[in-house]
């Protein structure tokens, strides 16, 4: 069953339904993880789980299915609980009834849009808690409790096309990759992206989010930030719950002006093209977009804490609970004696790749804006002039976006200029400071 905008009252996105014997062999995977997590060492990289869930699931899968496609669903383990307790038998017992309750219209896409926005609060403001591998256990624990709840509650459909966090984001995502995999639009980059995004705030708030975040992971990179937050009261100073406040209060702030900056050109632009719709319907047409966007920033903030951080997979698949009892002894490099490269990318190339890639994402967004101006204006000419308004926010964002990239890459003497070092474990290993985790 594929939930379309007559079943849901939004926009469709991708099956929902990929078999869940599938998806139910991922489930005792995620088990392991769990266990590796919860009785293993709570070194950060000595750990197979932070590692795999932060750097491979929240980072390596937007990645790949920005390129490929949504190829998550059989996949997602998450998604699979769900289907395993949407059950009519058991809905009868505990709800006495057989069908799901109906997904509220007014709760949209609010529910994945909080678990993503309480994610990224965790990743980048209290990374030292939420990362630690105990805490990152328990945390996929209570989700797929959550998630079992869900399907008898609302049904698996329902909770994957709107609530369920990862199957939201891998299938937003996957709107840029070349195979559809069932989901609607034409096949080739970017194709996904000819199916329109819901009209709804929620929905407009999620995709943005997906942008925000990556910005604001590249704000506390940036020394400023560092020379800021060091002149903060006791009270503010980091580590102290006070700044963790301040630092989700700017997300949320970043992301709200995201949303008013953006809307407000969207309606300079549909009024400049002869058009009189409100900030929403106008955000909404142009929110494609600003995916192609999100994802070229995501590349190029994160290609460097990719190449660095994803070595450690090698020595923590021959450990993978970074304990000493290991019985298992596995040959270089699947052991501790593997040294992380460090310098694996010049910042030379670092640099230009980003440019390369910002260019060029900014370049494929205003050929959908275009596209999509192009087709709302009532006569060519209002549809070219309605084209400057956006043109001008998409080039004051690359300044931004390559102002942001840039700041980590500076050299200064000062310790806050230098937030990417490679911190030593008990084991030998490293842990890259700076892109994400730090």
């Amino acid at each position: 069953m594929t939930v379309t905008a007559a079943t849901m009252g939004g926009d469709a996105e991708v099956p929902v339904r990929p078999g869940w014997r599938a998806g139910m062999a991922s489930v005792p995977i995620l088990g392991l993880l769990l266990l590796a997590g919860l009785l293993g060492s709570q070194e950060v990289s000595e750990n197979l789980l932070p590692v795999f869930f932060w750097l491979v699931v929240w980072v390596g899968l937007p990645l790949a299915v920005g390129l490929i496609g949504d190829f998550t669903r059989p996949l997602n383990p998450f998604g699979a609980i769900a289907r395993a307790t949407d059950s009519p038998a058991l809905r009868r017992v505990i709800l006495d009834r057989t069908a799901p309750l109906p997904w509220p219209r007014r709760l949209g896409w609010w529910m994945s849009g909080a678990l993503f926005f309480t994610v990224v609060v965790g990743e980048l403001v209290v990374n030292a808690t939420v990362t630690l591998p105990r805490v990152t256990a328990v945390g996929l624990l209570v989700y797929a409790l959550a998630c079992a709840v869900a399907g008898v509650v609302v049904g698996s459909d329902a909770w994957a096309a709107r609530g369920e966090m990862f199957a939201v984001v891998f299938s937003t995502w996957g709107r840029l990759g070349w195979f559809r995999f069932g989901a609607p639009g034409r096949q080739g980059f970017g194709g996904g992206l000819d199916a329109p995004f819901d009209a709804s705030v929620s929905r407009v708030v999620g995709v943005v989010l997906l942008l925000v975040s990556v910005s604001f992971d590249g704000l506390l990179s940036t020394p400023q930030w560092g020379s800021m937050t060091s002149e903060l009261p006791a009270g503010l100073a980091p580590g102290t719950s006070g700044h963790n406040v301040l630092a989700t209060s700017v997300l949320a702030a970043l992301t709200l002006a995201t949303l008013l900056v953006f809307g407000g050109f969207a309606v300079v632009a549909a009024r400049t093209g002869g058009r009189s719709v409100g900030g929403l319907a106008a955000l909404t047409g142009l929110l494609p977009s600003l995916l192609p966007i999100a994802y070229g920033y995501l590349l190029a903030h994160y290609l460097q804490y990719v190449a660095i951080n994803g070595q450690l997979l090698l020595p923590l698949l021959g450990n993978p609970v970074g304990l000493e009892s290991w019985p298992l002894h596995l040959p270089y490099p699947f052991n501790d004696d593997y040294a992380v490269a460090t310098g694996v990318l010049p910042t030379s190339f670092i640099w230009y790749f980003q440019i390369v890639v910002i260019i060029g994402a900014h370049i494929l967004a205003v050929v959908l804006a275009h596209r999509h101006l192009a087709t709302s204006a009532p006569a060519p000419a209002l549809a070219r002039r309605s084209e400057w308004p956006w043109l001008a926010a998409m080039v004051g964002y690359t300044m931004l976006s390559l102002w942001l990239l840039a700041q980590p890459l500076v050299q200064d003497s000062s310790a806050s200029a230098e937030p990417r070092t490679a911190r030593p474990t008990a084991a030998g290993l490293t842990w890259f400071q700076g892109a994400s985790l730090s």
